[in-house]
Formats: C-alpha cells, structure tokens, sequence
C-alpha cells in the first residue's frame, strides 16, 4: 500500500499523520509511506527523524476563507498542485489522507486531479480552510470533536505517538520522577507551553514559586529553548526543575500530578489520554479553537480553565495550589480526564486507510 500524508507546519498537523504512518507500519512493515511538506515547516526535522520519506512542495500563502478565486487555482498554488501531482504520480498513491494546513490544500486538489481517494483528519472543532476543502471531496472525513461541522464526520479521535497512548503514569511515576531529578514523595506540577514554550506561564509561575515550594510542591518547568534564561529561580533546586526543552513528554507526564499548559488539540489529547488533569491556558490569538479544545475536558472535571490575561500569581495560589495539596481530588480529576481520552485513533484511522483502499482496489478492479 502506498498512503501519501499531508500536513505541515506546525506538529499539530505533523504529528498526527506521523502517528498513523506508525501505525500503518505496525501493520505492514511493507507499507509505503511518503509526507508532503515544505522547506519552512517543522515537517523539514520531524518526518526525516521518524524515519519517512519527505517530498518537498512550493509554500503558498492562503486566503482564510473558501473563494471562487482559490478555486480557480492562481498562481503559486498551481505549481504547488502540479508538484504534489507530480508525488502522487511517481509513488502510484492508493491515497492521500490529509491532516490541515498549507501543505494539505494543494495535496486535495492534486489528489481530486488524479481522482486519487481522499480521507480529511480535523483534529479541531473549527475546521480550518484546507480541511473544509477537502471535505467536498471526499466521504472520508475523521474529526476529533463531535460537533465538527464538516460533512460525513466519524469520530476517531487524534492519533498519538505510542510512547504517549500507551504510557501508564502510575506505574512509571517513581522512574519519571527519578529521571528529572524529583522527589518520589511530593506532589508535582508540571507547566509547559508547547514547543516553544508560553511566556504569560512562564511568568505567572515564576511569581509562584516561592508558595509552592512552601506548601510541599514540587515543580517541573519547561520554559522553552527561547525563554530558557528567564525564571529568576536558583537552576540546581531540587523543588524546582527548569528546563529549556524536553524530548521525553511521556515522562514528564507521568513525573506529574497536574500541569499547567496551553490547549491545543494534540495536548489536550494527550493530556486526557495519559489522564493527566490540568489547567488549561487557551492561546488568546487565533479563531479560539483552543478554548473550545478545553472546554469539554473542564465540564467533565478533568480540568480547570483561566483565559491568559487572567493568569497571575493570584490564580494559581487560589486554583491550582488547593488541588495539587488534596490528593484526593486529584485522583477524581485524573480519572475524569483519562474518561474523556482516546488511546487508540492511530490504530482507528489506520483502519479507515485500509477500508477506502480496499474499496478502490475492489471497485478499480486493481
């Protein structure tokens, strides 16, 4: 089987689709698996490390809405279509499956072209403009969210890498903790914003700290490569673990109690995978789809919310520090997360490649 992935930019679009070309090759070791991107993504560094062909295409810069005139295919996007056809072309594609963002609307309109299937992965509420493309062409749709308004949506879940989707926190907390340097015996909050780091938490935290230490909490912060100078904190406190970058997040999650973190689809998924509760920093730019991620986490009592203009010191001392000190509570909301987490979308969508490829085959005659 030959599956073309496309989705670039940022890891919520990557790693998806990198955790169903996992799960694909678990599959079938034999399975051809080729990502599109481009030269400005994360895809550049993320694909080749996991071992996957990368084809580069044009970038092109996109409207934010659906026009007559981005249908009519000016311009750059045309030599971004022609390119990713030219893929499809030389792997013989049995099908594209996209995941969002710039690389996935010129992947549809090639994969329309050369009436290659089509599946569309939303990981978010709101659809973004490639994907609300690329669900006209296709029946082939798998969100995240219920409430996705995009057309023949099936609920699948996000696909996680199986570090993630298959770490037991509790029986790896001691070792987790021993690895950062941590105390076995102290609860532990973990705060983190992504890949590069959050500086509204990051400062909130920093303000924190003092009280946290003196009520017998642990921290593990991982500030980001760009914000690594920042906390005024002393760097060898055995209380207070700060790091620039951390390329083991299945630890630091079961080396946690609670986090504090942005929303972002894929971290919300891990989070309610791992069962790990937290509270939740929406990024305030954007069409506030990261809201919207944490919402139903927070109705359901695995979380708790606070938009960043109103995280402070304050509201950590008043929010996060009575919870962290009842143990009790914590072992509620960690069970009520991991209620709302999906471990198994990569082995779900994984199977949904195999179905509409054997359909075409059986329909092609192949």
């Amino acid at each position: 089987m030959r599956v073309v992935l496309a989705g670039g930019g940022t890891a919520g679009h990557i790693e998806p689709g990198l955790a169903l070309a996992d799960a694909l090759r678990r599959e079938d070791p034999g399975v051809q698996v080729i990502c599109l991107g481009t030269e400005r993504g994360l895809e550049t560094r993320l694909v080749p490390q996991r071992g996957y062909e990368l084809a580069l295409i044009p970038p092109v810069p996109l409207p934010r809405t659906l026009t007559p005139r981005l249908l009519t295919v000016p311009g750059r996007l045309a030599g971004a279509i022609n390119t990713a056809a030219a893929v499809l072309d030389r792997v013989q594609a049995d099908v594209l499956v996209g995941f969002g963002g710039y690389v996935a609307t010129p992947g549809y309109l090639a994969a329309r072209r050369r009436k290659v299937p089509i599946i569309v992965h939303e990981a978010n509420p709101r659809p973004g403009l490639a994907n609300r493309l690329g669900a006209r062409f296709t029946e082939h749709v798998a969100v995240a969210a219920p409430d996705t308004p995009l057309p023949h949506a099936e609920v699948l879940g996000i696909p996680l890498r199986r570090e993630i989707a298959t770490l037991d926190r509790l029986a790896m907390g001691d070792k987790a903790r021993a690895h950062f340097g941590l105390r076995s015996d102290l609860p532990t909050l973990l705060v983190f914003g992504g890949s590069q780091g959050a500086r509204s938490l990051n400062r909130a935290l920093t303000a924190t700290v003092d009280s946290l230490r003196a009520a017998g909490i642990q921290i593990l912060h991982i500030v980001g490569p760009k914000n690594a100078s920042e906390p005024e904190v002393t760097p060898d406190d055995p209380a207070y673990i700060m790091l620039p970058y951390c390329d083991r997040m299945d630890l630091a999650y079961a080396a946690a109690d609670f986090a504090m973190c942005r929303a972002g689809a894929m971290t919300c998924a891990e989070m309610t995978a791992v069962g790990l509760p937290a509270a939740y920093v929406p990024l305030p730019i954007g069409n506030g789809e990261q809201r919207l991620n944490a919402e139903p986490i927070v109705a359901g009592n695995g979380g708790l919310l606070v938009e960043d203009a109103e995280l402070t010191a304050d509201w950590i001392r008043a929010n996060v520090l009575p919870v962290l000190s009842d143990a009790e509570r914590v072992a509620q909301m960690s069970e009520a997360a991991a209620r709302m987490g999906r471990r198994d979308a990569d082995v779900a969508l994984a199977a949904m490649v195999n179905r509409v490829v054997a359909a075409e085959r059986m329909n092609t005659g192949a």
